[in-house]
């Protein structure tokens, strides 16, 4: 019997930051988007986090009500942001999301885009921006430590460097017995991959390279086999933003005014930190197999338009079947 090969999911980005920056927080065509999603054939649907440096609808609110209104369609976080919230606040949501959902939720967490946007995002809130990425990994294994704490002999209080807590079995227990996976949305440097492989359920980078990508997971790989983690124990997947036209000028030109009206910065600036390709659905395609068969199994599509669901159709038809083709014989 040959090997089984790992399947490819693909899902989508919720347009909640698109609605804010045209000035429409209407739930209506959220929910549209998100039914259209699941009957095209996406794996999943995502949604941002931010308060005030990228504003946008909060995402734990968002999800409940697209959980209300699909089928079974995986719902997911890129990224949540937990030091935006108190943790016990932010365990207790967590939970209920996921009863609401019916255990669909998967989180990619963030620590934090270090521009000074998020910094001052920190500050409204009197969180530290220092020290986020050790204060992200806490509040993870706090949350954690709640969700298990109503089994027999389950630790009930939580006593770390940055936060203390007790009575944490009166808190609202998960469906899933562990809570919902946590993927780490962060980059390739030594202590991510490190964090990575020790700590989360996943991993959600945005590598402009393919290679980078590989590179990175075969250390992940490494440093998982060395924790004595499991095979399968963190998925691997990808956060990348793709541009469908094509006329590749006219492609290019509608990323680039996307990202600037996203981030206030030029896609040149962008794409040396994040993943974009833009031109016909066929060659996103292709650059997207790239990273598959450099071992991504989870992609996590943001539409480049102020207007994504007019790209919608056109990439769940020629995109999704290339790209869940392009697992190597083996992988």
């Amino acid at each position: 019997m040959g090997v089984v090969r790992q399947p490819v999911r693909t899902g989508v980005l919720l347009p909640t930051r698109e609605q804010a920056i045209l000035g429409d927080y209407s739930a209506s065509p959220l929910l549209d988007f998100a039914r259209r999603a699941e009957d095209l054939g996406f794996d999943s649907l995502w949604t941002g986090d931010s308060l005030t440096a990228r504003p946008r609808l909060d995402p734990l609110v968002v999800l409940s009500a697209v959980a209300a209104a699909t089928r079974g369609i995986t719902l997911g976080t890129a990224a949540l942001t937990p030091a935006l919230r108190h943790p016990l606040i932010g365990a207790n949501m967590v939970s209920s999301l996921d009863h609401v959902s019916g255990a669909r939720l998967v989180l990619g967490l963030g620590s934090g885009f270090p521009v000074p946007e998020t910094e001052d995002e920190f500050a409204a809130v009197g969180a530290s921006f220092a020290g986020r990425a050790g204060r992200l990994d806490e509040i993870a294994a706090l949350w954690r430590t709640c969700w298990a704490s109503d089994r027999p002999g389950a630790p009930e209080a939580f006593e770390g460097r940055y936060w203390q807590a007790t009575g944490l079995d009166r808190l609202v227990s998960p469906p899933r017995p562990d809570g919902p996976p946590l993927w780490l949305a962060g980059s390739d440097t030594p202590r991510v991959l490190d964090r990575v492989a020790r700590l989360y359920d996943g991993w959600m980078p945005f590598l402009p390279s393919a290679e980078a990508y590989g590179v990175a997971w075969r250390r992940i790989e490494e440093l998982r086999r060395a924790a004595g983690r499991p095979e399968g124990a963190v998925a691997p997947g990808l956060y990348a933003t793709i541009s469908v036209d094509p006329d590749e000028r006219r492609a290019r030109a509608g990323l680039e005014d996307y990202i600037e009206h996203y981030y206030g910065r030029s896609l040149e600036q962008m794409s040396a930190i994040q993943a974009y390709a833009w031109g016909s659905s066929e060659s996103c395609a292709e650059w997207l197999a790239g990273y598959v068969r450099q071992g991504a199994r989870h992609l996590v599509i943001r539409i480049g338009s102020l207007r994504p669901e007019t790209q919608l159709k056109e990439i769940a038809e020629v995109l999704l079947p290339a790209v869940r083709q392009a697992v190597p014989e083996g992988a």
